[in-house]
């Protein structure tokens, strides 16, 4: 069930929804950017997993423009719209899970291991050190006013964080050490974390599935 939302002074809550609408902004700009680089650099390497890199910032920068929409407008007291936002968030987690799971086991089966990219390293490696410090004050101002639409889509956040940890770590293995399977593997821990954090944002569950 949806958590029930909190009363608030309305100060308290206005600035709050015009925190949760600067975060999402922030969110929505930065993954542009990020998806559009690592999108080149994936290319540029012939790497599957970087352009997956780019797929999976669209889904996020998608689910931050829900919660926007979410917040604006009469919508901003409606239990309506923020069912309907977590419902659309948490079905965003699934839009990834299913090309973690399919290149992952490609590259295990094959052998086929994303080429090396220092770009591609330098993006994941700033993505899995912001996005923690974002996706957490979504989930402190989503807790202020009772939005578990806004919490799921913070821990999204976070879990950006997790796969950006194992791209870096697989794209490093394998640039220094060859180590091809060390991608492969690290990304299908993160796709059970995917569907795992879905599942719970979909029922609307308050414990936090990372």
């Amino acid at each position: 069930m949806a958590e029930a939302a909190p009363t608030l002074d309305p100060e308290v809550q206005t600035a709050a929804v015009q925190r949760v609408k600067t975060l999402a902004w922030v969110t929505v700009i930065w993954l542009v950017i990020d998806g559009t680089i690592g999108m080149s650099a994936g290319v540029t390497a012939n790497s599957v997993v970087l352009i997956g890199w780019g797929l999976d910032c669209a889904i996020q920068a998608a689910a931050a423009l829900v919660i926007i929409w979410r917040y604006t407008g009469t919508r901003v007291q409606s239990r309506d719209a923020e069912r309907l936002a977590q419902r659309v968030v948490g079905a965003s987690f699934f839009l990834l899970a299913p090309y973690i799971a399919v290149v992952a086991i490609d590259h295990l089966a094959t052998g086929n291991a994303a080429g090396a990219s220092w770009l591609g390293i330098a993006l994941a490696a700033s993505d899995a050190a912001l996005m923690p410090f974002v996706g957490r004050a979504k989930q402190r101002v989503g807790a202020t006013l009772g939005s578990h639409a806004t919490r799921s889509e913070g821990r999204q956040n976070v879990l950006c964080a997790y796969l950006s940890v194992a791209v870096l770590l697989g794209l490093t293995a394998n640039a220094l050490f060859g180590w091809w399977w060390a991608d492969p593997m690290v990304a299908l821990l993160v796709g059970v974390a995917v569907v795992q954090a879905g599942l719970t944002s979909w029922r609307g569950d308050t414990a936090t599935a990372c």
